[in-house]
Protein backbone atom coordinates (compact mmCIF):
# COMPACT_ATOMS: atom_id res chain seq x y z
CA UNK A 1 0.00 0.00 0.00
CA UNK A 2 2.65 2.08 0.82
CA UNK A 3 4.54 1.37 -2.79
CA UNK A 4 1.17 1.91 -4.46
CA UNK A 5 1.26 5.56 -3.10
CA UNK A 6 4.36 6.32 -3.92
CA UNK A 7 3.91 5.78 -7.22
CA UNK A 8 -0.07 7.55 -6.78
CA UNK A 9 2.39 10.61 -5.69
CA UNK A 10 4.57 10.51 -8.71
CA UNK A 11 2.15 10.36 -11.05
CA UNK A 12 1.04 13.78 -9.89
CA UNK A 13 3.94 15.85 -10.00
CA UNK A 14 2.65 19.24 -11.19
CA UNK A 15 5.09 19.20 -14.48
CA UNK A 16 4.36 20.67 -17.83
CA UNK A 17 2.79 18.81 -20.62
CA UNK A 18 5.63 19.15 -22.42
CA UNK A 19 7.43 17.09 -20.58
CA UNK A 20 5.07 14.15 -19.63
CA UNK A 21 3.68 14.05 -22.85
CA UNK A 22 0.49 12.44 -21.71
CA UNK A 23 -3.17 11.40 -23.34
CA UNK A 24 -5.77 9.62 -21.95
CA UNK A 25 -8.38 9.45 -24.33
CA UNK A 26 -11.11 6.74 -25.82
CA UNK A 27 -11.00 5.04 -29.03
CA UNK A 28 -11.73 7.73 -32.22
CA UNK A 29 -15.38 7.49 -33.65
CA UNK A 30 -15.54 4.98 -36.67
CA UNK A 31 -16.33 6.43 -39.80
CA UNK A 32 -18.20 3.57 -40.93
CA UNK A 33 -20.56 3.10 -37.94
CA UNK A 34 -20.29 6.52 -36.77
CA UNK A 35 -20.54 5.42 -33.17
CA UNK A 36 -17.76 5.27 -30.97
CA UNK A 37 -16.62 2.11 -29.87
CA UNK A 38 -16.33 1.58 -26.23
CA UNK A 39 -14.62 -1.35 -24.09
CA UNK A 40 -17.51 -3.03 -23.18
CA UNK A 41 -18.41 -3.91 -27.02
CA UNK A 42 -15.39 -4.68 -27.66
CA UNK A 43 -14.65 -8.76 -27.12
CA UNK A 44 -11.35 -9.17 -26.08
CA UNK A 45 -11.13 -13.11 -27.64
CA UNK A 46 -11.38 -11.27 -30.79
CA UNK A 47 -7.79 -10.50 -31.96
CA UNK A 48 -9.31 -8.43 -35.10
CA UNK A 49 -11.42 -6.42 -32.38
CA UNK A 50 -9.12 -6.30 -29.76
CA UNK A 51 -5.81 -4.92 -32.42
CA UNK A 52 -8.45 -2.32 -34.40
CA UNK A 53 -9.57 -0.97 -30.48
CA UNK A 54 -5.95 -0.24 -29.82
CA UNK A 55 -5.13 1.17 -32.95
CA UNK A 56 -8.66 3.59 -32.87
CA UNK A 57 -7.28 4.93 -29.66
CA UNK A 58 -3.87 5.56 -30.45
CA UNK A 59 -5.31 7.61 -33.68
CA UNK A 60 -7.41 9.88 -31.08
CA UNK A 61 -4.26 10.54 -29.21
CA UNK A 62 -2.12 11.06 -32.19
CA UNK A 63 -5.06 13.59 -33.10
CA UNK A 64 -5.46 15.26 -29.48
CA UNK A 65 -1.85 15.63 -29.15
CA UNK A 66 -0.50 17.14 -32.35
CA UNK A 67 -2.36 20.53 -32.20
CA UNK A 68 -1.19 21.00 -28.90
CA UNK A 69 2.76 20.28 -29.66
CA UNK A 70 2.30 22.72 -33.05
CA UNK A 71 1.05 25.39 -30.47
CA UNK A 72 4.46 24.97 -28.58
CA UNK A 73 6.34 25.00 -31.07
CA UNK A 74 7.63 20.95 -30.70
CA UNK A 75 8.94 19.77 -34.17
CA UNK A 76 7.07 16.54 -34.81
CA UNK A 77 9.14 15.81 -38.24
CA UNK A 78 12.45 14.26 -38.40
CA UNK A 79 14.74 16.73 -40.25
CA UNK A 80 15.75 15.85 -43.47
CA UNK A 81 19.60 15.71 -42.30
CA UNK A 82 18.54 13.84 -39.52
CA UNK A 83 21.31 10.66 -38.49
CA UNK A 84 20.51 7.97 -36.22
CA UNK A 85 22.79 4.94 -35.61
CA UNK A 86 21.33 1.42 -36.71
CA UNK A 87 20.35 -0.84 -33.34
CA UNK A 88 21.95 -3.51 -36.20
CA UNK A 89 25.91 -3.46 -36.42
CA UNK A 90 26.89 -3.26 -40.43
CA UNK A 91 28.64 -6.99 -39.87
CA UNK A 92 25.15 -8.45 -39.07
CA UNK A 93 23.31 -6.50 -41.86
CA UNK A 94 26.15 -7.34 -44.13
CA UNK A 95 25.69 -11.43 -43.18
CA UNK A 96 22.24 -10.46 -43.61
CA UNK A 97 22.54 -9.30 -47.11
CA UNK A 98 25.01 -12.22 -47.84
CA UNK A 99 22.58 -14.69 -46.79
CA UNK A 100 19.67 -12.92 -48.74
CA UNK A 101 21.86 -13.34 -52.10
CA UNK A 102 22.62 -16.96 -51.05
CA UNK A 103 18.72 -17.20 -51.08
CA UNK A 104 18.06 -15.79 -54.07
CA UNK A 105 21.35 -17.10 -56.20
CA UNK A 106 19.33 -20.35 -54.80
CA UNK A 107 15.60 -19.87 -56.55
CA UNK A 108 17.28 -18.69 -59.55
CA UNK A 109 19.43 -22.26 -59.95
CA UNK A 110 16.51 -23.99 -58.36
CA UNK A 111 14.30 -21.68 -61.15
CA UNK A 112 16.72 -23.17 -64.37
CA UNK A 113 16.54 -26.70 -63.50
CA UNK A 114 13.02 -26.80 -63.21
CA UNK A 115 13.39 -24.79 -67.09
CA UNK A 116 15.60 -27.56 -67.96
CA UNK A 117 13.85 -30.24 -66.67
CA UNK A 118 10.45 -29.23 -68.28
CA UNK A 119 12.59 -28.38 -71.51
CA UNK A 120 13.85 -32.43 -71.02
CA UNK A 121 10.39 -33.33 -70.74
CA UNK A 122 8.94 -31.21 -73.44
CA UNK A 123 11.81 -32.82 -76.20
CA UNK A 124 10.84 -36.57 -74.90
CA UNK A 125 7.60 -36.10 -75.38
CA UNK A 126 8.29 -34.72 -79.36
CA UNK A 127 10.77 -37.51 -79.16
CA UNK A 128 8.04 -40.11 -78.74
CA UNK A 129 5.28 -38.48 -80.88
CA UNK A 130 7.69 -38.44 -83.60
CA UNK A 131 8.40 -42.42 -83.10
CA UNK A 132 4.98 -42.97 -82.63
CA UNK A 133 3.73 -41.45 -85.75
CA UNK A 134 6.66 -43.20 -87.87
CA UNK A 135 5.39 -46.45 -86.67
CA UNK A 136 1.77 -46.01 -87.46
CA UNK A 137 2.76 -44.85 -90.76
CA UNK A 138 4.68 -47.79 -91.33
CA UNK A 139 1.87 -50.07 -89.84
CA UNK A 140 -0.91 -48.33 -92.57
CA UNK A 141 2.43 -49.12 -95.14
CA UNK A 142 2.60 -52.44 -94.21
CA UNK A 143 -1.30 -53.31 -93.85
CA UNK A 144 -1.89 -51.37 -97.45
CA UNK A 145 1.05 -53.70 -98.72
CA UNK A 146 -0.59 -57.02 -97.50
CA UNK A 147 -3.78 -56.08 -98.62
CA UNK A 148 -2.50 -55.18 -102.36
CA UNK A 149 -0.36 -58.51 -102.23
CA UNK A 150 -3.97 -60.58 -101.11
CA UNK A 151 -5.69 -58.73 -104.16
CA UNK A 152 -8.09 -56.67 -101.67
CA UNK A 153 -7.04 -53.18 -102.92
CA UNK A 154 -5.40 -52.32 -106.53
CA UNK A 155 -4.55 -49.02 -104.99
CA UNK A 156 -1.11 -48.04 -104.62
CA UNK A 157 -0.97 -44.80 -102.87
CA UNK A 158 1.11 -45.84 -100.22
CA UNK A 159 3.85 -45.95 -102.25
CA UNK A 160 3.55 -42.17 -103.55
CA UNK A 161 3.39 -41.38 -100.12
CA UNK A 162 6.85 -42.94 -98.77
CA UNK A 163 8.07 -41.53 -101.91
CA UNK A 164 7.24 -37.91 -100.53
CA UNK A 165 8.17 -38.38 -96.91
CA UNK A 166 11.41 -39.79 -97.54
CA UNK A 167 11.78 -37.07 -100.36
CA UNK A 168 10.85 -34.64 -97.60
CA UNK A 169 13.20 -35.66 -95.18
CA UNK A 170 16.14 -36.23 -97.31
CA UNK A 171 15.15 -32.70 -98.87
CA UNK A 172 18.05 -30.45 -97.96
CA UNK A 173 20.49 -33.64 -98.14
CA UNK A 174 19.95 -34.26 -101.98
CA UNK A 175 20.01 -30.16 -102.43
CA UNK A 176 23.50 -30.79 -100.91
CA UNK A 177 24.41 -33.51 -102.80
CA UNK A 178 23.37 -32.33 -105.88
CA UNK A 179 25.35 -28.97 -105.16
CA UNK A 180 28.32 -30.77 -104.35
CA UNK A 181 28.19 -33.57 -106.91
CA UNK A 182 29.64 -37.08 -105.99
CA UNK A 183 32.63 -37.73 -104.19
CA UNK A 184 36.03 -39.34 -105.06
CA UNK A 185 34.50 -42.98 -104.24
CA UNK A 186 31.52 -42.95 -106.11
CA UNK A 187 33.35 -41.28 -109.33
CA UNK A 188 35.66 -44.39 -108.92
CA UNK A 189 32.95 -46.54 -108.65
CA UNK A 190 31.34 -45.10 -111.88
CA UNK A 191 34.18 -45.30 -113.97
CA UNK A 192 34.44 -48.72 -113.05
CA UNK A 193 31.57 -50.75 -113.30
CA UNK A 194 29.31 -47.90 -115.14
CA UNK A 195 26.40 -45.85 -114.58
CA UNK A 196 24.06 -48.41 -113.46
CA UNK A 197 21.07 -49.18 -116.27
CA UNK A 198 19.97 -53.01 -117.83
CA UNK A 199 22.34 -55.46 -116.82
CA UNK A 200 20.47 -58.46 -117.24
CA UNK A 201 19.85 -60.30 -120.41
CA UNK A 202 22.69 -57.38 -121.59
CA UNK A 203 24.98 -59.95 -123.25
CA UNK A 204 22.39 -61.86 -125.05
CA UNK A 205 22.80 -62.16 -128.55
CA UNK A 206 20.38 -60.49 -131.22
CA UNK A 207 19.79 -61.97 -134.62
CA UNK A 208 22.27 -59.30 -136.47
CA UNK A 209 25.17 -60.92 -133.95
CA UNK A 210 24.28 -64.49 -134.36
CA UNK A 211 24.73 -63.63 -138.43
CA UNK A 212 27.67 -61.99 -137.90
CA UNK A 213 30.97 -64.39 -138.23
CA UNK A 214 33.52 -62.16 -139.17
CA UNK A 215 34.87 -62.40 -135.66
CA UNK A 216 35.19 -66.30 -135.90
CA UNK A 217 38.65 -68.01 -135.78
CA UNK A 218 38.40 -72.47 -136.40
CA UNK A 219 42.12 -72.55 -134.77
CA UNK A 220 41.35 -70.62 -131.37
CA UNK A 221 38.03 -72.11 -131.36
CA UNK A 222 39.34 -76.01 -131.26
CA UNK A 223 42.24 -75.53 -129.46
CA UNK A 224 44.98 -75.69 -132.80
CA UNK A 225 46.19 -72.33 -132.66
CA UNK A 226 49.92 -71.60 -131.76
CA UNK A 227 50.83 -72.99 -128.39
CA UNK A 228 48.24 -75.59 -128.23
CA UNK A 229 48.92 -79.48 -128.06
CA UNK A 230 45.92 -80.73 -129.96
CA UNK A 231 42.83 -82.29 -127.54
CA UNK A 232 45.29 -82.38 -124.84
CA UNK A 233 44.91 -79.25 -123.84
CA UNK A 234 48.35 -77.61 -123.42
CA UNK A 235 50.45 -78.74 -125.80
CA UNK A 236 53.59 -76.93 -127.90
CA UNK A 237 57.42 -77.23 -126.19
CA UNK A 238 55.87 -77.38 -122.83
CA UNK A 239 54.75 -80.29 -123.58
CA UNK A 240 57.65 -81.67 -124.91
CA UNK A 241 59.78 -80.77 -122.11
CA UNK A 242 57.45 -81.94 -119.52
CA UNK A 243 59.17 -84.58 -117.53
CA UNK A 244 57.02 -88.52 -117.73
CA UNK A 245 55.55 -89.90 -114.44
CA UNK A 246 57.06 -92.46 -111.62
CA UNK A 247 55.92 -95.13 -113.10
CA UNK A 248 56.95 -94.21 -116.69
CA UNK A 249 60.36 -93.54 -114.89
CA UNK A 250 60.39 -96.99 -113.60
CA UNK A 251 59.83 -98.87 -116.59
CA UNK A 252 62.12 -97.51 -118.19
CA UNK A 253 64.78 -98.44 -115.64
CA UNK A 254 63.36 -101.72 -115.77
CA UNK A 255 63.78 -101.89 -119.82
CA UNK A 256 67.88 -99.95 -119.43
CA UNK A 257 68.62 -103.09 -116.77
Amino acid sequence: QDGLKQCLAEFRQQLAWVERLDVTLGPVTDPVSQNSSTSDAVDPENDFQREMSFYRQAQAAVLEALPRLRKLQVPTRRPDDYFAEMAKSDQQMQKIRQKLKSKQEAMERSEKAKQLRAMRKYGKKVQVEVLQRRQKEKKNMLNAVKKYQKGLSDKLDFLDEEQTSSQGNKKGNASQRTKKGPNAKRRYKNQKFGFGGKKKGSKWNTKESFNDVSSFQSKIAHNKGPGKGGRGGKGGKKALNKRPGKRARQKMKNRAR
